[in-house]
């Protein structure tokens, strides 16, 4: 069905594998719309409970492919973010499911922004992050100019912006960009790990949990307070809750069935 990247569900848990490596994952039109098609089929489907994105080869995504841009002649950038770029960033952040990015290499751009959005980032070692979009004369898109500056403030963002600095994997993690670093070796082992933590937790708690904390980097606290009540009603009404408070109560682990 696809051309530019893998889809594979197994126990719950989408994979999604940009599939273009050698461009480094980079994007052209047919992959930007597949991963939007992608990220749709994981959001429909009731068996996947966790969506793992990561690149084929030594990068995750190396952002816009330069030379498919050229040769398909002058566009509106513009209008490229809004059909190609903010739609896969959207379906990410309004996933009622989380997304573990799988960084195993270079991310870029639009990549980075791309590993940005994601709820949970596993890096190999191997792995680097950079906005990298100053060294042709344009500015941060894709989201980025939203998640950079809330993970590590206005002055550093400034200057990962406007410098293109290129952090390492530990340099990401010292910065909080990424949640872990594993060597290269065991980064599958690492994200099958989250993965299958998350397959097998309260899925919809987290969908709402989602919602909350992007909710909290934006409103004031009395709109928070508010959602948070409405959400905790939607959660103390599921199935998982009901579950969840059998299982304290006979001192067992929680079997969650995501409803």
């Amino acid at each position: 069905m696809f051309t530019t990247l893998l889809l594979d569900i197994q126990d719950n848990i989408a994979t999604i594998t940009l599939n273009r490596p050698d461009v480094y994952n980079a994007f052209n039109d047919p992959l930007s719309y597949e991963l939007q098609d992608a990220l749709k089929q994981a959001e429909r489907d009731p068996a996947v409970r966790v969506v793992v994105l990561t690149g084929a080869g030594k990068a995750f995504c190396s952002g816009q492919d330069l030379k498919a841009a050229m040769d398909g002649g002058k566009r509106s950038l513009s209008e490229s973010l809004h059909k190609r770029y903010n739609p896969i960033i959207r379906a990410i952040r309004n996933m009622p499911k989380p997304v573990i990015c799988k960084l195993n290499g270079i991310a870029a751009g639009a990549g980075c922004s791309l590993a940005l959005a994601c709820d949970l980032i596993i890096a190999s070692e191997a792995s680097a992050m950079v906005e990298i979009f100053i060294n042709i004369a344009l500015v941060l898109d894709s989201g980025s100019s939203y998640f950079l500056p809330r993970t590590v403030g206005y002055h550093r963002a400034f200057e990962l912006a406007t410098k293109a600095t290129k952090l390492s994997a530990t340099e990401a993690l010292e910065l909080g960009l990424v949640n872990k670093v594993v060597k290269a070796e065991e980064l599958d082992a690492a994200v099958q790990a989250e993965a299958a933590f998350y397959a097998n937790a309260p899925t919809k708690a987290i969908a709402l949990l989602k919602k909350m904390l992007t909710k909290g980097m934006t409103e004031n606290l009395d709109a928070v307070l508010d959602y948070e009540a409405y959400c905790q009603e939607i959660a103390g009404n599921t199935e998982d809750n009901r579950e969840g408070i059998q299982a304290f109560l006979e001192k067992r682990k929680p079997a969650f069935k995501g409803n």
